[in-house]
């Protein structure tokens, strides 16, 4: 057994490599993600339809970043860098969303789903066990969507405390798979919720409102005694597109499941900003938000119901809307009230930024850099080049950005399209400059497949 395997098997049955004196001086971490929420989306984001107090606060009293990225345009690929803090290609079968039914939608995923191995497997997990090794208390209160098998599951990988679904998407209220045919498979509807990998009925309780009920009874539980990690990875605003006042007495099925009616998707939104601001006082009344990092992020951008604000591009898409995302984080004492940053960040910059501040060093070292430190310490921002791809069927979508340049390939049945854009004077990717910049466009190119060739599957 390697060293790096007996840390991961000691943290998970709860021991800490530090003294209890230590885990007292560290902050605590609420990591909350969004599920398809749009850069526009917000009103500090420039949203004029949809109104969000809390949120917009939470920004006021830390930083707003503008140019966040998420890792991947769905939602799979983004979770699986922030729990390894890695570019997720290295994991392999975890570039696309796992299917409903945990299904593999390109050929090295179909080949795992199709062996029981679709999932993020323990020895990648880097966040929860970090945190574990630091004596904190972990939980996750929301959606995982990364492996339903018993070995894939929240508390194999160092949670403590796991409820939610384990899927991508359930009916709000029933908390089931929708019933109908989907990509040639006829869905039954399976019930997808559980507490600590059993299955748990709450039928009857509007999902968004349960996370935030169940993570403020989950604050309200701590003491001073130790840190606590809570990662709160909403479903909201995902489809199924139902608002808190639209309960059905029977379970969505697949006919129903993509459709916005009326202000559905304002009222999910509402509803997510509503439930954050509870957090949020939560962790006042209890004296404990002097003390606590808050990072809000959307995991991936919208869907056609929601918006990418001046961006191209939506879910699924490498174009900027489809990545670019809302991200605020508060760090009382550390961030100062209203600073925005335009520096370019990754979601797994928030893994390798946690690691930071808990004096980790992760084997083997993250792909991510110190967001926090960065802000904090008021450095000056720099270039730096981040990198994308997505598979799914015979598509495979890429990019890079290198400072202000962005290189798009996009691969499509037999289709093969290349685009270079410079941000700075068109961020919503609209002229094509591969003939006006030929030598930038070729050293894009190079990037993009040094990068591929670095981050190969290591399983």
């Amino acid at each position: 057994m390697t060293t790096h395997n007996i840390y991961l098997l000691l943290a998970l049955i709860g021991i800490a490599f530090v003294f209890p004196a230590h885990a007292q001086s560290l902050p605590n971490v609420v990591l909350i993600v969004a599920d398809d929420l749009g850069y526009g989306d917000l009103s500090c984001y420039g949203s004029s339809r949809i109104n969000t107090p809390h949120l917009d606060r939470l920004a006021a009293q830390g930083v707003r970043l503008t140019s966040f990225y998420a890792n991947g345009p769905e939602c799979t690929p983004t979770r699986t860098a922030l729990l390894t803090g890695r570019y997720q290609q290295r994991v392999g079968g975890l570039e696309c969303a796992i299917g409903l039914g945990n299904v593999g939608r390109y050929t090295e995923a179909k080949q795992l789903s199709d062996q029981g191995k679709l999932g993020l497997p323990v020895d990648f997990s880097v966040l929860p066990r970090i945190l574990k090794q630091q004596g904190y208390r972990t939980a996750i209160i929301g959606k995982w969507h990364l492996g339903e098998g018993e070995a894939y599951q929240p508390t194999q990988h160092g949670f403590d405390y796991a409820l939610g679904p384990l899927g991508g998407a359930v009916d709000y209220f029933h908390h089931t798979e929708p019933i109908g045919e989907f990509l040639g498979t006829y869905m039954e509807g399976n019930h997808d919720f559980y507490r600590n990998g059993k299955p748990h009925q709450r039928a009857g309780y509007y999902m968004t409102h349960l996370i935030t009920d169940e993570a403020v009874e989950f604050i309200n539980r701590q003491n001073d005694q130790a840190p606590f990690f809570l990662y709160l990875p909403y479903t909201a605003p995902h489809a199924p597109y139902q608002g808190p006042y639209d309960y059905q007495e029977n379970p969505l099925t697949m006919d129903s499941w993509n459709k916005a009616e009326g202000d559905a998707y304002t009222q999910m939104v509402a509803a997510l900003d509503e439930g954050i601001g509870k957090i949020l006082k939560k962790l006042a009344d209890q004296e404990l938000a002097d003390n606590t990092v808050v990072i809000f992020f959307s995991d991936n951008g919208p869907t056609r119901w929601g918006s990418a604000g001046p961006y191209s591009g939506n879910k699924g898409h490498v174009y900027e809307g489809g990545i670019r995302v809302p991200a605020i984080v508060r760090w009382p004492g550390k961030i100062p009230a209203g600073t925005v940053s335009d520096q370019a960040f990754i979601s797994m910059d928030i893994t390798a930024s946690i690691a930071a501040i808990v004096q980790a060093n992760p084997t083997p070292p993250l792909d991510g850099v110190d967001m926090l430190g960065h802000i904090a310490d008021n450095q000056a921002d720099y270039s730096r080049d981040l990198f994308w791809r997505k598979k799914r069927a015979q598509q495979v979508r890429s990019a890079v950005r290198s400072g202000s340049l962005k290189y798009i390939r996009d691969i499509d049945e037999g289709k093969y399209e290349e685009y270079l854009f410079d941000l700075s004077a068109d961020p919503a990717e609209q002229q094509d400059i591969k003939a006006e910049k030929p030598e930038e466009f070729s050293r894009l190119q190079g990037l993009l497949k040094q990068w591929e060739q670095e981050v190969q599957p290591e399983r």
